[in-house]
C-alpha cells in the first residue's frame, strides 16, 4: 500500500439525504479498500448497459496499477525501486511514474516548498510513518542529518526520457501527499469512459463529484468540525463537478514534556509546525491539486496559507483554533462558490 504520513482527512464523504425527500433515482455502490484506505463509489442511475461487474473489475485494477507504480510499501513497486537504488545517475522508470513525479514537484515548486515529495523520511524519523511511534522527539543532529536528503532541489526530473535522478542518494520520494487525489481523478476517467454521469467516488477522504445525487440535487459533503470527536458541529457544502480534498492535523500527534508535537511537518525546518490551523478544505476540479494544497495550506498556516489561497484563486476553507475557539475563515474564492448550504 502507499504509506500516507497519517494525516486526518476530515471530510466525511458524506451521502447526506438532500432535504431530507424520498431516493428517486436508483444508486450502485462499490466499496473496498486499496491503497491502505478504503474507497467507495456511487454511481448513480447507472446506464442500462453498464457492466456493474466488469467495471468494478476495471476500478480494482486501476488502484493496483497505482500501486504498482508509487507505493512506497512495495519494494518491487517502481518508486520502491527507485527509493531503493543509491545511484545518483539518472534512472529510467515507469512513463506514469515519471508523470506523477513531475506534476507532484509542480505543485511543491508553486507552493515554494510547503509540499514537499521527498520529506517521508523526516515524517519517519518524527514517528509518523508506518513505525511504532517514538515517545520522544528526535535530536536536531537527527533531523539534521535527515534534511540534507530533504528538497526538490536535490530531484532531476526528465519525463521525455522517463527518468529520474537525485543529487543525495539518501533522497527519497513520497507521493503519499498527492496519491489519493491521483487515484480519485483516475476512477473518473474510467466512468466518464463508461458514459456515467453522475458519481461520487472517495478514495480514504479525498472526493470527486459529477452530476448530481439520487434525489437529483447536488451532492452534500460534511466537513467535520475538529473541536470535537462526536460528528456534530458539521460544515455541509454541496457541490458537484470538482474535487475536494481536506487536511487536518488535530488527532495525529503526540505530546513530550508538556508539548505538543504535530504530524504536521514544516520541510522547511524539518520539525511540526507549531500554529493553530487545524484543519483546511480545499476545493478543485482536480482532486490531486486539491489533496496536495490542502497539505500545503496546512504547512503555511492560517495568515500565510489563506493569504496564498487568495492569491492562487484557491477556494479553501480553513478552520482555525483561537482563544475563544474554532474560527472558520475562508478564501474569496470559497465565498464566491456559495458552497456553504443554509
Amino acid at each position: 500500500m502507499i504509506r500516507y504520513p497519517t494525516r486526518l482527512l476530515c471530510l466525511l464523504a458524506a451521502l447526506l439525504p438532500a432535504c431530507g425527500g424520498d431516493t428517486h433515482r436508483p444508486s450502485h455502490e462499490i466499496r473496498g479498500s486499496s491503497m491502505g484506505t478504503s474507497f467507495n463509489i456511487v454511481i448513480v442511475d447507472p446506464a442500462p448497459d453498464l457492466s456493474l461487474d466488469e467495471l468494478t473489475s476495471q476500478i480494482r485494477e486501476r488502484l493496483e496499477h497505482i500501486e504498482n507504480v508509487a507505493s512506497t510499501y512495495r519494494d518491487s513497486s517502481d518508486l520502491g525501486k527507485f527509493n531503493l537504488d543509491p545511484s545518483t545517475d539518472w534512472i529510467i522508470v515507469s512513463d506514469e511514474l515519471c508523470r506523477m513525479v513531475f506534476q507532484a514537484a509542480a505543485i511543491g515548486r508553486e507552493t515554494g516548498g510547503a509540499f514537499d515529495i521527498t520529506i517521508g523520511p523526516l515524517v519517519d524519523l518524527w514517528g509518523f510513518g508506518p513505525d511504532d511511534r517514538s515517545a520522544t522527539p528526535p535530536s536536531d543532529s537527527e533531523i539534521e542529518i535527515l534534511r540534507d536528503a530533504v528538497g526538490l532541489e536535490k530531484l532531476d526530473i526528465d519525463c521525455d526520457q522517463s527518468r529520474l535522478r537525485k543529487s543525495v542518494a539518501s533522497t527519497e520520494i513520497d507521493l503519499s501527499g498527492w496519491a489519493k487525489g491521483y487515484a480519485v481523478d483516475q476512477l473518473a476517467e474510467l466512468l466518464d469512459a463508461a458514459a456515467q454521469d453522475d458519481y461520487l467516488i472517495e478514495v480514504g477522504g479525498e472526493l470527486r463529484l459529477k452530476g448530481r445525487n439520487a434525489d437529483d440535487l447536488p451532492f452534500a459533503i460534511a466537513i467535520e468540525n475538529p473541536a470535537t470527536a462526536v460528528l456534530d458541529g458539521l460544515t455541509i457544502i454541496r457541490l458537484s463537478n470538482t474535487g475536494i480534498a481536506t487536511s487536518g492535523d488535530y488527532r495525529n500527534f503526540f505530546e513530550y514534556q508538556g508539548a505538543r508535537y504535530s504530524h504536521t511537518l514544516d520541510p522547511a525546518t524539518g520539525r511540526p509546525v507549531t500554529h493553530r490551523l487545524s484543519a483546511v478544505t480545499v476545493i478543485h476540479p482536480s482532486t490531486a491539486y486539491a489533496d496536495a494544497m490542502a497539505t500545503a495550506l496546512l504547512v503555511l498556516g492560517p495568515g500565510d496559507g489563506l493569504e496564498f489561497a487568495n492569491s492562487h484563486d484557491l477556494a479553501a476553507l480553513f478552520a482555525v483554533s483561537t482563544p475563544a475557539g474554532l474560527e472558520y475563515r475562508s478564501s474569496a474564492a470559497f465565498d464566491a462558490g456559495h458552497f456553504v448550504s443554509p
